[in-house]
């Protein structure tokens, strides 16, 4: 290691591309962790060591260690699930992993509370459904999310296909993967895994992968569902007479920032130009070598690819793609976005097929829902979808079996037809407590109770049905998208949140710091008499977060390094 790089990039360098000791320490009986450099590497392998924090102090106090556990992520791009896969899925979760699962807002299943011992054979049943869990986490690219249903149009298939060419031209290529969780030869590397001509194993990510993750995704206006702007790499489709003329290339976005840390904040990506489909391949290996060669090895709070563009500037990013491409990219082309939410219930398709969204509140599929989408898969003969936020799409559903559908959710106590109030419906929030090791407060618990008493306040003041979208984070890391929400809990401390407001509902627009430090009682406090002017005094159509950048309460995040400083 140099004394420029941290101490993550020598543990990849010397990790034998991504072996590591892992195989030792999933063998060690004597507890139920395995070694910190190990639980560094399993990131790259899908799964992240946690521990239940509810009964941390009671273990100490026992003297006993902590109730260490796994959650292990899926990858799955685009959230495609075929029905025998979900029935795969859901006999490991009942099994292994604590009968639920877990939408992500990365367009994924989370498993959490595996245990060590059983942390293969969940792995490998993931593996045998034609699924995976390699680059789910970790410093490469992890999962490529897209709109979720392809069938509404043809030209949703199109972005769907691009999505899943992106996701399997970024793949790590180390055999350690299938050594250790599908083959049972971990504790011995092949030739290639060593020496200088091991560097051949990983032709694009080299030893040490990249500074930090990196996200991809594909919009297709006028529906940013996505959210294309907090993608890494983002790509919006544009269509003209109805065919697929390529994609406008947006870099640099991304959501995690930290408290009391200025020089760290959310960005937005920045439309660069427009690509052909025959070049999104190039264009996206292009920006990815941009970052490995030049993103932050030394402080990985700054090693996001935000910070690389920001440092370097714009005008060094195009001379950098166009040095690897062999030209600038094309002018952008002209679209627009019109609201990043999700559909609700049923929809028909262009060919008579129906498709049934269902909103899943913070994503946790357990209980009378586990049981439902076991009975759904048991019998349908399209996909099961998930969107990037967290809710899920019945897709492909023939009209002859809609009645079916509907019958199997009744008896489950599901009403299709029910519509689910806005602020409920558009609401998404992270895992948090108790299994996030960096969450501050409450998160997916809190989220019920307090989108309850903020409804009442909606309902008395007739906006019960006027789209509004919360997010709430237990940490300021962002991965529930906490800064493109109209009204969004950023976790501080314990039962404290950072209130953000003034997000637009296409995402196209950050919210800013409002109140710091604010319990519940206080957000619902504040919010009370800025949502009775909003009632009174909005224009037509006008949307929560663009009424309070109309009234003052916030002014516009206008570069993002502005995020954390005064409004004024």
């Amino acid at each position: 290691m140099t004394s420029t790089e941290s101490p993550e990039e020598s543990l990849k360098r010397g990790s034998r591309f991504l072996r590591g000791t892992i195989v030792q320490s999933l063998g060690d009986r004597a507890t139920g962790s395995v070694t910190g450099d190990d639980a560094k590497l399993l990131k790259f392998h899908g799964t992240y060591q946690q521990d239940d924090r509810d009964v941390r102090v009671e273990r100490m106090e026992q003297k006993l260690e902590p109730e260490y556990q796994f959650m292990v992520r899926v990858r799955m791009p685009g959230g495609v699930c075929q029905p025998w896969q979900w029935l795969e899925l859901d006999r490991i979760a009942r099994t292994y992993a604590s009968d639920s699962l877990r939408v992500t807002t990365r367009q994924t299943f989370q498993l959490h509370g595996v245990i060590k011992e059983n942390l293969r054979a969940t792995i490998a049943g993931i593996n045998e459904a034609m699924l995976s869990t390699i680059a789910a986490c970790g410093d490469v690219n992890r999962n490529v999310v897209c709109h979720n249903n392809p069938y509404l149009t043809p030209m949703h298939g199109e972005v769907y296909r691009v999505a899943c060419a992106l996701s399997e031209h970024f793949l790590p290529r180390t055999r350690a993967y299938h050594e250790i969780w599908l083959d049972g030869h971990g504790s011995e590397a092949p030739p290639a895994a060593t020496g200088e001509a091991g560097e051949t194993e990983e032709p694009l990510y080299r030893d040490t992968y990249l500074p930090r993750k990196f996200k991809m995704g594909i919009a297709l206006p006028p529906y940013n569902d996505i959210d294309v702007f907090a993608q890494d790499l983002g790509y919006i489709a544009i269509v003209e007479r109805d065919a697929l003329a390529g994609f406008n290339v947006s870099v640099g976005g991304g959501m995690g920032m930290s408290h009391n840390e200025p020089d760290t904040y959310p960005r937005l990506g920045t439309v660069v130009g427009f690509c052909t489909p025959e070049r999104v391949l190039e264009v996206a290996r292009a920006v990815v070598e941009i970052q490995r060669d030049f993103g932050d090895r030394a402080n990985r709070k700054h090693a996001r690819f935000k910070y690389t563009i920001d440092d370097r500037g714009l005008d060094w990013l195009h001379d950098e793609l166009e040095q690897r491409l062999g030209a600038r990219l094309d002018a952008p082309q002209p679209y627009r976005f019109d609201h990043n939410r999700d559909p609700e219930g049923w929809v028909e398709d262009s060919t008579g097929m129906h498709h049934l969204t269902l909103n899943v509140l913070s994503g946790r599929i357990r209980g009378s829902l586990l049981d439902a989408f076991r009975e759904i898969a048991q019998v349908h003969e399209g996909e099961l979808r998930l969107t990037t936020n967290q809710n899920v799409t019945i897709a492909r559903v023939p009209p002859g079996e809609r009645a079916r559908i509907d019958a199997i959710l009744k008896g489950h106590g599901i009403d299709a037809d029910r519509r689910t109030k806005s602020v409920e419906r558009d609401a998404i929030s992270c895992v948090a407590l108790p299994t996030c090791g960096l969450a501050m407060a409450e998160s997916e618990r809190m989220l019920p109770a307090f989108l309850s008493r903020l409804g009442h306040v909606l309902d008395r003041l007739d906006l019960t049905d006027v789209p509004i979208t919360v997010r709430v984070s237990g940490c300021p890391n962002g991965c529930s998208r906490p800064y493109l929400g109209e009204i969004a809990l950023v976790g501080k401390s314990l039962g404290r949140y950072d209130l953000l407001i003034g997000a637009d509902s296409a995402g196209t627009r950050m919210n800013r710091l409002y109140r710091t430090g604010q319990t519940e009682d206080e957000v619902l406090a504040t919010l009370t008499p800025i949502l009775e002017r909003f009632a009174r005094d909005r224009e037509p159509g006008e949307g929560f977060g663009d009424y309070v950048v109309r009234a003052g309460y916030v002014v516009p995040v206008r570069e993002a390094r502005e995020f954390n400083r005064s409004q004024a």
